[in-house]
């Protein structure tokens, strides 16, 4: 196999592993919301427990063992922190806003990422990708609709969830970069955000039906799908090269939505999905462009 027809293999994955995700995160949103008035507290604990036991029995299957690589743990403690903080912020995003709004804003962690990946990766932007970022931010407000008030609230919390999580894939593709398997990372932070809610669970515990927790299991099972989807993606291509199909996750959780909650966002909202996919979809063909260009010319 050749080397480029090695990164094409990459690539096609990623896109694969990407596309699994947000079919994974959409549903789990499903589940989240279906859930009901639970605390989002709870919600999060089921949604990590399931995750850290799959990924647990994933790595004594391989015989992996439970260690990281030396020198990695700075980088799974920031993973675990932003991924802890993100996914707080989407669950208490998802219960107060229409789906598709709250998964729009999550959605902005890729143009975090390219942010993020200037400190951490050295993976330096230009001009015109700092300029993408601005103006999906200024999709991301039209969604928010920013206002002194009680309803804007949930929406800036939902934004916040995506600024976690584009440090947290930032420290996934660092991570990857330096050999640390996924299902230890996923395990990694699973077990830490799991081990952050259990006090609002011992101390905090709501009541559920059967039908509750049958429906927080489907949620963290949906979840982990989501999980390695999105750490696997990660590990074989970089943000600026994959982040467009991760929009996908939108039209799921739209659809989703609609059918499953009458939920129908209004003209603003969709003008910001309009935006933010349309920025991202720019990008994507602005990065192939320019390496296209860098290929033709060859080595200098």
């Amino acid at each position: 196999m050749t080397g480029e027809t090695l990164v094409l293999s990459n690539k096609s994955k990623a896109i694969g592993f990407i596309l699994l995700s947000a079919l994974g995160f959409a549903m789990m949103s499903v589940f989240v919301r279906l859930a009901g008035d639970l605390p989002f507290t709870q919600k999060s604990f089921f949604r990590n427990a399931v995750a850290m036991v799959v990924a647990a029995v994933l790595l004594k299957r391989d015989r992996s063992g439970f260690r990281w690589e030396k020198g990695n743990l700075p980088l799974l403690l920031l993973r675990a922190l932003c991924g802890t903080l993100g996914i707080f912020c989407n669950y208490y995003a998802i219960d107060r806003l229409v789906l598709a709004d709250a998964n729009i804003l999550n959605k902005m962690s890729p143009f975090f990422a390219i942010l993020f990946s200037l400190f951490l990766l050295k993976e330096r932007a230009n001009l015109f990708q700092y300029g993408m970022v601005l103006v999906a931010f200024g999709g991301s407000m039209l969604i928010i609709k920013p206002r002194f008030s009680a309803e804007a609230f949930p929406a800036f919390i939902g934004l916040l969830g995506g600024i976690g999580a584009g440090a947290a894939y930032t420290a996934v593709r660092a991570l990857s970069q330096k050999q640390e398997k996924s299902a230890r990372i996923v395990f990694f932070f699973s077990t830490f955000s799991t081990l952050v809610t259990l006090p609002f669970l011992i101390f905090d515990f709501h009541p559920m039906s059967g039908l509750q927790f049958v429906y927080l299991l489907g949620a963290g099972f949906a979840a982990t799908l989501g999980q390695f989807g999105v750490t696997l993606a990660y590990a074989h291509a970089s943000a600026k090269e994959i982040s467009v199909f991760d929009y996908s996750q939108v039209l799921f959780t739209a659809l989703f939505g609609f059918f499953l909650f009458g939920q129908i966002p209004d003209w603003m909202s969709v003008v910001g999905y309009a935006v933010i996919c349309g920025v991202s979809v720019v990008t994507f063909l602005y990065n192939r462009t320019v390496e296209s260009r860098g290929q033709a010319r060859g080595p200098v």
